[in-house]
């Protein structure tokens, strides 16, 4: 009893982590799968923009890998549900949206393969 009197503030810090994780996954499961398919579209975007800064290009297959483990690690019940290729079809226009930003916009051009244009 001592310890649960001394330590009330780790029990409160818990059940705010325990409840905040919950509201989320409950949000998250709320909203149509449509929308939580374009919110991971969208994420998936940002993901292949990371992966193109980190690794270059010529790094196709490196390049999915690494955006699939941001992406387990982001999202993990939803990767347990998504076959891989669904998600390597998502990654496949994220790309190609990516390749378009990239010739449209000299400042995206710049952050991502830091060239001055």
């Amino acid at each position: 009893m001592t310890y649960l009197i001394e330590n009330w503030f780790l029990f409160i810090a818990l059940a705010a982590l325990f409840g905040g994780i919950g509201a989320t996954a409950y949000y998250f499961a709320g909203v149509p799968r449509k929308k939580q398919i374009e919110t991971i579209k969208k994420w998936l975007l940002f993901a292949c923009i990371e992966a193109e800064k980190e690794l270059g290009d010529g790094t196709g297959q490196l390049k999915l890998r690494y955006v699939y483990n941001l992406f387990i690690t982001r999202f993990p019940s939803v990767a347990k549900i998504v076959p891989f290729t669904v998600f390597s079809l998502w990654v496949d226009a994220a790309l190609e949206e990516m390749r378009t930003m990239l010739t449209q916009n000299k400042a995206i051009r710049e952050v991502v393969k830091g060239e001055k244009v």
